[in-house]
């Protein structure tokens, strides 16, 4: 009698321990539900991301049932921003958009007060940015295949611009130089905007430009398009070759908008949250601006996005030794 006691006692206790961890949940949850949801954007307003990011926001936060803020946290490459993200509590309340210098920054800075994969949780790779290959319109070539010959018959002479050293930019002429084996000089910029000036100009005679900051200058014939960089053509540019078509058969590259959380979200969480995202990307607000931007839409959630971004950072730290490229 008194074993069969005890054991009535336990499954009491361990009954009213479940139904209070329940209960806590449930009032944690509850607590939450009117809570705004704080998207760190660690680059620039009108960047790309932080574009992509108030795009989805409204249909994101009507899917999620929360409000939306969405905060640009800048400096340092995304750093400071991302160092926010990974540091906040892993309520669901704090997330990220990042670009692709998430995984180029461990190659050139010397220190990272995080590790870019162990520190976060991949929710979802919600797009793709493809760069395209553009040329002053004094360089007398018209494909990728004279710009090749012209630059081995002149070695050293031909000038390339970034965004800056270790940027997108630069590792997408880094990638080139690779492939072909051509001779030419990087010029780094504070920015995409000068770099645009000065090639419209002939103080550099060719750059990797996102679609969408150079489409007016291509249209109006300022700058003169050679390829893309992704192995399939851009319904934003369709005439224009892929470098693949163009001779560099190895060549694909492109930059990504990423969302993610601090390491240890809770998995219904994430997977409530990519799905959110996988709606908001359909949303007219998104789709408006993602056709401008020329993205490629991805569908890639949580169980695909770890293994996406684990190989996203051996290729750009590869580029990025390969390059020399460091700050401090």
């Amino acid at each position: 009698m008194r074993a069969h006691s005890l054991r009535k006692a336990i499954f009491s206790l361990s009954f009213a321990a479940a139904s209070l961890a329940t209960s806590l949940i449930a009032a944690a949850q509850s607590s939450n539900a009117d809570r705004p949801i704080r998207v760190v954007v660690p680059l620039a307003a009108g960047s790309t991301v932080d574009a992509v990011a108030r795009a989805v926001a409204p249909a994101f936060g009507r899917a999620t049932g929360h409000p939306i803020v969405v905060e640009n946290v800048v400096g340092a490459g995304g750093i400071p921003g991302t160092a926010q993200i990974v540091k906040a509590p892993k309520d669901g309340l704090t997330l990220g958009m990042v670009s692709s210098n998430h995984v180029i920054n461990p190659g050139i800075y010397k220190t990272i007060p995080y590790d870019s994969m162990k520190d976060i949780t991949p929710i979802a790779v919600l797009a793709t940015v493809p760069v395209v290959l553009v040329v002053n319109n004094a360089l007398p070539v018209k494909s990728v295949k004279e710009l090749l010959a012209y630059a081995k018959a002149n070695p050293g002479k031909l000038n390339y611009g970034s965004a800056g050293n270790g940027s997108v930019l630069h590792l997408a002429g880094e990638l080139m130089v690779s492939e072909t084996g051509i001779d030419m000089k990087h010029v780094p910029y504070r920015g995409t905007g000068p770099l645009i000036t000065d090639l419209i100009g002939g103080q550099v005679q060719l750059a990797f430009v996102s679609i969408s900051q150079v489409a007016p200058q291509i249209k109006v014939g300022a700058l003169r398009a050679l390829a893309v960089s992704t192995p399939a053509r851009s319904a934003a540019l369709p005439d224009v070759p892929t470098m693949m078509e163009s001779g560099v058969p190895k060549y694909s590259f492109d930059a990504w908008i990423a969302l993610i959380g601090p390491a240890g979200l809770p998995k219904p969480t994430v997977d409530s949250y990519a799905a959110a995202v996988r709606e908001a990307l359909v949303s007219p607000e998104a789709r408006n601006v993602i056709a401008g931007q020329g993205l490629t839409v991805l569908n890639t959630g949580p169980d695909q996005a770890p293994a996406f971004l684990q190989s996203e950072l051996a290729k750009h730290q590869k580029l990025v030794k390969q390059s020399g490229a460091t700050l401090d």
